[in-house]
């Protein structure tokens, strides 16, 4: 299991969801603001292939690969994901033409779970169409998306009046760890 962390801050609501999710079950966790993404420039009808870039993206896209249950975790930003993880969903376009990859065929094989915490206007409505691009993005790289949370909190710490996106990511980690035991 990997967790995609787009704050632009640690210790933030969407990381407290997501830490109560996976507690106590083996997972790698992805702070995409540590590193360099740099926005895709956009070959795809172009001549020539992408070129490589001088990021860390294609180390983070390894790792990426390796999980076949994938958290997809981000504040609500101006009503869409953060920045951070747009970059790192935009730069698919590039492995989605490299030969060394059968992209689609990876996604396949992997499940994903979405974490997003807003809080104004209420993000139980404001953020559905964030998660309605979630679904369509998975649907085209054939990832199937099992659930979402969407939490209502600003400040730090504020998600722990929140009862409902508590309750359901203690749900979450009980379905997990059952699912994990073998």
């Amino acid at each position: 299991m990997m967790a995609l962390l787009g704050s632009s801050r640690r210790n933030g609501n969407t990381e407290y969801l997501v830490n109560k999710a996976l507690q106590d079950i083996d997972h790698k966790t992805i702070y995409l603001l540590e590193n360099e993404i740099k926005p895709i420039v956009d070959k795809r009808h172009a001549n020539e292939n992408f070129s490589d870039v001088n990021d860390d993206y294609e180390r983070l896209f390894l790792e990426f690969l390796k999980h076949d249950t994938l958290f997809f975790v981000t504040p609500l930003y101006w009503f869409g994901m953060s920045g951070q993880l747009k970059n790192f969903i935009d730069r698919w376009s590039q492995y989605l033409r490299d030969n060394r990859f059968d992209f689609k065929e990876e996604m396949k094989k992997k499940k994903a779970y979405v974490i997003v915490v807003g809080n104004n206007p209420d993000p139980k409505i404001s953020a559905l169409p964030l998660i309605q691009q979630f679904d369509y993005i998975f649907n085209y790289v054939g990832i199937e998306f099992v659930d979402y949370i969407i939490g209502k909190a600003n400040k730090p710490n504020e998600i722990l009046k929140d009862s409902s996106a508590l309750k359901k990511a203690n749900l979450w980690n009980e379905k997990l760890k059952s699912s994990t035991v073998k």
